[in-house]
């Protein structure tokens, strides 16, 4: 079956920020993505980037849930994916009511990618112990659940104390929002199998020490850790099937000739890979509208 893909809006784009870190850059290009056959776009989650990491290849984000809001505003049937978000940078309470209010405002359609995270001076500047980040994502996956069911959710978390909170109403997606988890380690492969609905890893290039996960370097990793989770799901005993959602790199790049990105997404698609995050170069946000097409009509239509 052939995979679903995902456009990642540019709002990281801070060089040309009037032709993509704007309202209207956003509302123009999710609807691009929509008119053209995309399933989802995406965006991702960093509140406090380090200045060292950017300088040495990172990226700026918008506030995940400002930046789709526009881009549901914009749209009708476009999915909305965080690609991800880091669930422990914030209270679990607070993401909730975003998650919350995102699903309800678009009527169902977004889709909670989220991880543990891995950027130690991004959790010190928001005053998150990174040490307890993977108790705190857990922490937060169960809060965040037992919130949306509309009942009273009493909770004595490790820095927080919630005598009976209501979040009403429900969110539209039930029993909540899909949830994928990402990160390549086992424990995050383990996290997506025994509860959840996908699973995000993503390609580390040789930087898997430096993100402190898996290294996931070419098809052969991919395959590799698909292979665990397979294992973890005959172990558990799952039946429902586990979206895989992977960073493949330039699959938007029209320098890549087109048969070589379609015999990749072929061979993703056999792995197991069942969504693709797809970024479209472009110097303004019309040369970006026109890659949308381009990809769509070779690898959509």
């Amino acid at each position: 079956m052939a995979p679903n893909f995902s456009f990642e809006l540019p709002t990281h784009r801070v060089e040309h920020p009037a032709e993509f870190v704007a309202g209207a850059a956003v509302a123009e290009l999710a609807a691009a993505a929509e008119l053209a056959g995309f399933a989802a776009c995406h965006v991702t989650d960093h509140p406090a980037p380090d200045a060292m990491w950017l300088d040495l290849g990172g990226h700026h984000a918008l506030d995940p849930f400002v930046a789709l809001s526009f881009a549901a505003a914009a749209t009708s049937s476009l999915r909305l994916l965080t690609n991800v978000f880091i669930a422990a940078y914030r209270n679990p309470f607070l993401a909730a009511k975003s998650i919350q209010s995102l699903d309800l405002l678009s009527g169902g359609r977004f889709i909670l990618g989220t991880a543990a995270g891995y950027l130690k001076p991004e959790f010190a500047a928001l005053g998150v112990d990174f040490g307890e980040r993977n108790d705190l994502f857990d922490e937060a996956l169960e809060v965040m659940q037992a919130v949306w069911t509309g009942n009273d959710t009493a909770f004595a978390g490790r820095h927080f104390a919630a005598r009976g909170v209501r979040h009403v109403p429900v969110p539209v997606a039930r029993p909540r929002p899909p949830i994928w988890i990402g990160g390549n380690s086992t424990r995050s492969i383990r996290r997506a199998v025994t509860g959840f609905d996908g699973w995000a890893p993503f390609g580390t290039a040789g930087y898997g020490k430096a993100s402190r996960t898996a290294d996931i370097s070419g098809l052969d990793d991919l395959v590799a850790r698909i292979a665990v989770a397979r294992e973890l799901a005959e172990e558990v005993g799952r039946l429902d099937p586990l979206d895989i959602c992977y960073s493949a790199g330039q699959l938007g790049d029209p320098a890549v000739p087109v048969e070589e990105r379609r015999d990749l997404i072929g061979r993703l698609a056999e792995a197991g890979v069942t969504w693709l995050p797809v970024s479209i170069p472009g110097d303004d946000r019309a040369a970006v509208a026109d890659g949308v097409a381009a990809f769509a009509a070779a690898f959509i239509a």
